[in-house]
């Protein structure tokens, strides 16, 4: 291995040569303790050492790396002390999560890492947010962010780098090109000679470098870092290494050549710079026995610490107050002065006075700048606030929704226009698996707000017309609101935006141009979890939101019907308060949604009142909902399909019972 040590002190040669001895003999220790059934999985990084120990060494400690399974000289060189991953490995209260996620899942903002999730291609787009949020800030930092080639085969990838391109943000994609992915070889991951290659493709600069050579490793992202902090751009590296372990140690190497193997061994980064160092008069031996005694004192004695930590001491209630960041809702109260408008142009006012509220808040979606979005919500936006904050983006939902949590990780709110609420599809696993778990896995909130068009009656047809809000109440981690009135939008729209937590904003497109009302001028919330009582009565209790509230007054405007009518407002925090007052006093209960019956709103409601009100009930709780179809274009089909149109005889089958 030929190692260019000219402009390298001697102390710098120790230094990194230190630096790669303490992550390898924290490893061979970890794998021992697997073996003895101390910890209960391992990702080995030995053999790839170089490359996370010269990345981090390079980059200043306030810049932001995301790390993947084999990354662990990221954490010794950030100088995590070693018996919280120690116990973090063992699920104890001292490591970073809790004991609610294991090895390498996590983060940590004290010493500015981000932790993998294991569908890996997220952490690219994160990277994009947080370098994102440097440019914004213009504070000269870059971001680096890992994955193998084989993780960089989703299609996460390619977003993460088409938008790091296209918004020239300050990061460095390090690609570990290892050689596997699990057990599936590079020639069956990618075509490319050189997986560098793939920048050309993006317009992006890119490097091959030897990913076992230390120096060259410390050299060239040194060098890189420095230029990019002057002149932000994303930059894709390609590690060239070997993974001398199973993809986990209990997966084995069985399909990997034994000669590959054995090549591959000969270029061991610690064991050739050692001897590069010996051979320079750099290091004795005598001193390098003195480096691993140091270190192996240091690992057996933060063992101990973590070893004799007890177990997590924990409740049901500590575990559910953890799913979401404390939000300190202040209540300011909407304006005398009102003007009639349109549930549209609700939205729309409300926006544009959070964003005059949170001078840093970021609006992104598709469509949303020069166009003013497909429903004009942000008409004008960009003449008042700018490109930096009034961002189009590329037509990559996945890329966009993590880069609005790499963009809260670095302090700043956002704004996700979905352009239609079925097209999250594209963006459902950053939304259930990132955004909803973040705080919980690790106190990381995700301060995004994603705006949800949504709903039919519109002929549309079926990937335009979902109301799809019960893939999301689900999740715990999620905050769900489906406001019915211009009003109620606006108010609820900012409370959504000063909630730290992410929360989903559902639109019914068919409320934008056909419900109006007066609304207050001013800036006004309305806080989460509070239904709204719409009209009282005692025979039978109506729940509904969104359209459904309309479909249900205008089933009372032509009867002469005594019903309390809910409009929930909220699906996640729910109001069951006033639920069960409204079940106990009336005795029967309808529950009206747009949404297909199976697995919807209603059926959770229904087994809520069922399980709290059911010495109150005169009759089963009914629900109303729409055909088990996709939702269909034709109008004269999709007045078939919908709820509205049975409604009124499910109400007069209750009231009959």
């Amino acid at each position: 291995m030929n190692y260019n040590s000219e402009n390298f002190t001697n102390k710098q040669l120790i230094t990194l040569y230190k630096a790669l001895l303490k992550p390898r003999m924290i490893e061979e220790k970890m794998l021992i303790l697997l073996r003895q059934g101390k910890i209960s999985k391992w990702f080995c990084g030995i053999g790839q050492e170089a490359i996370p120990v010269g990345v981090a060494s390079a980059l200043n400690d306030d810049e932001y790396i995301l790390p993947m399974h084999r990354n662990l000289g990221v954490f010794t060189t950030r100088k995590i002390p070693l018996y919280r991953l120690f116990s973090q490995w063992q699920g104890k209260m001292n490591g970073f999560t809790k004991g609610r996620d294991r090895s390498f899942h996590f983060g940590t903002q004290e010493f500015n890492i981000v932790g993998m999730i294991s569908h890996l291609g997220p952490q690219l787009g994160v990277a994009d947010g947080i370098a994102l949020g440097s440019l914004l800030k213009k504070n000269n930092k870059v971001t680096a962010v890992f994955s193998g080639e084989g993780g960089s085969s989703e299609g996460d990838f390619h977003e993460a780098l088409n938008i790091a391109s296209v918004w020239q943000l300050p990061v460095l994609f390090c690609i570990e090109h290892n050689g596997y992915g699990l057990s599936t070889p590079s020639v069956e991951q990618f075509a490319n000679q050189n997986f560098a290659d793939k920048g050309i493709g993006y317009g992006m600069e890119s490097h091959t470098i030897d990913g076992n050579n230390i120096l060259e490793v410390y050299s060239k992202v040194s060098e890189l870092a420095e230029d990019v902090r002057k002149n932000p751009r994303p930059i894709l590296l390609e590690f060239k290494t070997f993974r001398m372990h199973g993809h986990e140690e209990a997966s084995g190497i069985k399909y990997v050549p034994k000669e590959l193997i054995n090549e591959w061994a000969k270029k061991d980064p610690i064991d050739n710079f050692r001897e590069f160092l010996l051979d320079k008069k750099v290091l004795t031996v005598a001193e390098n026995e003195v480096f691993k005694k140091e270190i192996t004192t240091e690992i057996n004695e933060n063992l101990k610490l973590a070893f004799d930590e007890k177990d997590i001491e924990t409740s049901a209630q500590n575990e559910l107050e953890d799913v979401y960041m404390d939000f300190d809702y202040q209540q300011i109260n909407p304006s005398d002065k009102k003007s009639n408008m349109r549930f549209v142009d609700a939205i729309s006012k409300g926006l544009e006075q959070a964003m005059d509220r949170h001078d840093d808040m970021v609006i992104m979606g598709q469509d949303i700048a020069e166009y003013g979005g497909v429903f004009k919500i942000t008409e004008g936006f960009l003449e008042k606030f700018g490109k930096q904050r009034i961002r189009n983006t590329p037509i990559c939902e996945s890329g966009i929704i993590e880069a609005a949590y790499g963009l809260s990780v670095n302090g700043i709110k956002s704004v996700v226009e979905l352009q239609f609420s079925d097209f999250v599809t594209s963006g459902f696993n950053p939304v259930v698996n990132l955004l909803a778990k973040s705080h919980y896995r690790w106190g990381q909130n995700a301060n995004v707000l994603l705006r949800m068009p949504c709903g039919g009656g519109l002929s549309a047809g079926p990937f335009h017309s979902q109301t799809n809000e019960s893939w999301f109440t689900k999740t715990p981690g999620l905050k769900v609101v489906y406001p019915a009135f211009p009003q109620d939008a606006k108010g609820l729209l900012a409370t959504s935006i000063e909630d730290p937590n992410p929360v989903l904003f559902f639109e019914h497109k068919g409320l934008y141009r056909t419900i109006r009302e007066d609304v207050s001028d001013d800036y006004f919330t309305i806080p989460f979890g509070k239904a709204n009582l719409l009209k009282e009565g005692t025979d039978v209790s109506i729940i509904s939101y969104g359209l459904g509230v309309h479909w249900a007054l205008d089933a009372l405007a032509e009867n002469n019907i005594s019903a309390d009518l809910i409009d929930l407002r909220t699906l996640n925090p729910l109001d069951t308060e006033t639920i069960y007052k409204s079940v106990k006093k009336t005795g029967k209960t309808i529950i009206l949604q747009e949404d297909s019956l199976f697995g919807g709103m209603a059926s959770d409601l229904s087994a809520l009142i069922t399980e709290q009100c059911f010495e109150f009930l005169d009759a089963p709780v009914k629900r109303c909902a729409s055909l088990e179809t996709p939702i269909p274009f034709a109008s004269q089909i999709e007045e078939i399909y919908l709820s509205k149109n049975r409604f009124k005889e499910a109400l007069q089958d209750l009231l009959n019972y």
